[in-house]
């Protein structure tokens, strides 16, 4: 039973939290992300990843949703670099720290780290692009969003 005075973290079905410019968002191990032996297989690390950065957006308040139906425009990966280390089991408890590393125009880079207790298992560095759905080319990210993504970055890039 928790007392008045203690904090608690959200669950693992929640959009994780902030520690300084880090989100943190858990992630459990189900069977449907392993291989028969358990291990969890190499792209779910990337599907991981992926849920981590759209949890993001919506603890930030960036509506992903609206911004492709009202703006006309979608996140998408432009390169992605991934470091396996170890393995994550059958029901391990996870957590993907994702830090905002720098920003542009019309891009931003993120370092993501997988691990399991403080072991990284996983680091993953991807550069993501703002794309207009009409043809798919890339534009500049909305003012409010860059100012969002300003506010946690750690350096910005000129463009």
């Amino acid at each position: 039973m928790m007392s008045e005075g203690d904090s608690q973290r959200p669950d693992e079905n929640s959009s994780g939290w902030l520690e300084g410019d880090n989100h943190i968002f858990p992630v459990r191990v189900y069977y449907e992300d392993s291989d028969a032996v358990g291990i969890v297989y190499h792209a779910n690390y990337i599907k991981f990843a992926e849920r981590a950065r759209s949890e993001l957006c919506r603890l930030l308040g960036i509506d992903q949703r609206a911004m492709r139906e009202k703006d006309g425009i979608v996140f998408a990966v432009r390169e992605l670099a991934a470091d396996y280390r170890a393995p994550a089991r059958l029901d391990d408890l996870l957590q993907v720290r994702s830090r905002l590393t720098a920003l542009s125009g019309a891009s931003l880079w993120a370092r993501q780290i997988i691990e399991r207790e403080g072991s990284i298992l996983v680091g993953l560095d991807v550069k993501l692009v703002c794309l207009r759905t009409a043809d798919g080319r890339p534009t500049r990210l909305p003012a409010d969003v860059r100012a969002i993504f300003g506010s946690i970055t750690q350096n910005r890039r000129n463009s």
